[in-house]
């Protein structure tokens, strides 16, 4: 297979780079190749299949910014599979696998150009199991798993749940926890890198370890918000709760940012044996009544109606919503449930009246992002490209990024949610490879654009321009930020990222997989000319 595929490889990395339409197939190259391929592979007892010809999918993804020419795209029946494929990669100075989840990364993260890609979706089924350690619940699932699978299958079939999820959960278990995984369960619980006690891994050396914190301790917190450097996820077991059965959703306006923060970081600094929201997160919306980033975005149901006349005289361009969630069960009486809404936000300063709630169930809620996937499936917006961006911003510089981004730069909105609010720095384990700002509070912002592909929509230069506007203000104003799903095109910038946690990085990944094999995408060690593996 190696010797086949090197054929086409002509320089010594395999760092992402723009599709070039010069490129040709791989098979007007030489008919025969499929079968050599094929055969070289059953050779190795590779159980599942390689394909070279249909690897248009694996070169791009969500964010539709770059796109790459994978050489092939491997679909493993089983761990051993993906060991396979990485121990192969190592006995040849060029080739590079990235591991492939459901195609959701933004700026090629997950992409191998002239590599080889592993979707990782070909084995979603391999593990699951539900298991009780100590009297504490367990999910032993596959790395290829999406998140809402498993939630439908805990839930429906154990009456059990994780307890931090990602607001979308059509990803992957080994995808999220390859980045943190955030959504507004973190307050409590942390990101769901926070919420695992072990992890099969395939290393770049092509071994396949279990590890977790006390057995083999480095490649487990490694490869925690690894981005992929250290190791593929192939298995992961994730604490679960029970499930509760319904949820109490509630939206809440604020003008003044002042109030908005004030009231967020209440919430999410509440004890955790005392009363509290289960879910808190909150965004910013237009001050007007466009019907995608104004009023009309608020509500609901299509029943409740925003009454722009609430809004205080004095209010800007931007306005901002509190989102909060309480879970309950079946059997408790609605009273009770009324009761410690009405405590918690007796305490908040939101505009009067401007207050929408609505019961619905746990699964239906954590699924709220489905109905908004279909439907933008339905117009095309969901193919269309998507430069998004997130990053970690420090509690001391939130207000100055209110008034020079929200107010300033995306005061005509970006087409689709801006989301902020606080997370805890306790919640985190500052061991695992994520890189946080300082400070025990600090936001996720999270610019989610949905426009249409240009010419309807901007032109998406225009859009990652903006990004850029954005970081580039970050930067020079003395924020102190981290890019989250980060994406850098030199080394500098990424030493600039990790900061004192640089050289615990390099460490890791001469240990665990030092001729700098897997996630080429993220760019960040290109693939060095060590002595292949024997």
């Amino acid at each position: 297979m190696i010797a086949y595929i090197e054929r086409f490889v002509h320089e010594n990395d395999a760092e992402s780079r723009p599709n070039d339409d010069s490129v040709t197939s791989l098979t007007d190259n030489d008919n025969d190749s499929g079968e050599d391929i094929t055969s070289l592979c059953k050779g190795q007892d590779l159980q599942g299949t390689i394909d070279y010809e249909l690897t248009g999918s694996a070169g791009k993804d969500f964010g539709g910014i770059r796109r790459t020419r994978p050489l092939a795209v491997v679909r493993p029946a089983n761990p051993r599979d993906v060991a396979l494929v990485v121990r192969a990669a190592g006995r040849s100075p060029n080739l590079t696998v990235a591991a492939r989840g459901n195609g959701h990364s933004i700026n090629g993260q997950a992409m191998a150009d002239r590599g080889m890609v592993i979707e990782m979706r070909a084995i979603e089924d391999y593990y699951f199991e539900i298991i009780n350690i100590n009297g504490s619940h367990c999910a032993d699932v596959s790395g290829g798993a999406l998140w809402e699978d498993v939630l439908a299958r805990c839930v429906l079939g154990f009456g059990l749940a994780p307890r931090s999820w990602t607001d979308y959960l059509a990803l992957t278990i080994g995808g999220t926890l390859s980045n943190a995984g955030v959504s507004g369960q973190a307050f409590r619980y942390g990101p769901q890198t926070s919420n695992v006690t072990e992890l099969e891994v395939v290393t770049g050396k092509g071994d396949i370890v279990i590890c977790s914190e006390a057995q083999n301790p480095e490649l487990f917190l490694g490869v925690l918000g690894g981005l992929g450097q250290f190791g593929i996820i192939t298995r992961a077991r994730i604490l679960l709760q029970k499930a509760p059965d319904m949820v109490r959703w509630i939206r809440l306006v604020y003008a003044e940012f002042d109030e908005f923060t004030r009231d967020a970081e209440f919430l999410v600094t509440r004890p955790e044996n005392g009363e509290s929201f289960d879910y808190v997160e909150g965004f910013v919306f237009l001050n007007s009544d466009d019907p995608v980033n104004g009023w009309p975005s608020v509500p609901l149901v299509s029943d409740q109606w925003f009454d722009s006349s609430r809004i205080p005289p004095a209010a800007g361009s931007v306005l901002y919503c509190l989102e909060v969630a309480l879970h309950y069960q079946h059997h408790d009486h609605p009273s009770t449930v009324d009761a410690i809404v009405d405590r918690l936000l007796g305490r908040l300063r939101f505009c009067e009246n401007l207050r929408f709630e609505v019961d619905s169930s746990y699964m239906e809620f954590l699924l709220r992002v489905k109905k908004v996937e279909q439907r933008a499936k339905a117009n095309g917006i969901w193919d269309a490209p998507h430069p998004w961006l997130n990053l970690f911003i420090s509690k001391r510089d939130i207000a100055d990024f209110d008034r020079v981004v929200f107010s300033k730069i995306l005061k005509d909105g970006i087409g689709g949610p801006m989301l902020v609010y606080p997370l805890l720095r306790s919640r985190w384990d500052d061991r695992t490879s994520v890189v946080l700002p300082e400070g025990e509070i600090f936001y996720i912002v999270a610019l989610l654009r949905f426009s249409p592909p240009y010419p309807e929509g901007p032109p998406l230069q225009e859009l990652v321009a903006q990004n850029n506007e954005i970081i580039g203000q970050c930067a020079r104003r003395g924020y102190n930020f981290k890019l989250y799903l980060p994406h850098y095109e030199t080394q500098e910038e990424w030493k600039q990222h990790f900061g004192n946690q640089w050289t615990r990085f390099v460490e890791r990944k001469a240990s665990f997989d030092p001729m700098a094999i897997l996630a080429p995408g993220q760019k960040i060690l290109s693939r060095t000319t060590i002595q292949p593996l024997q």
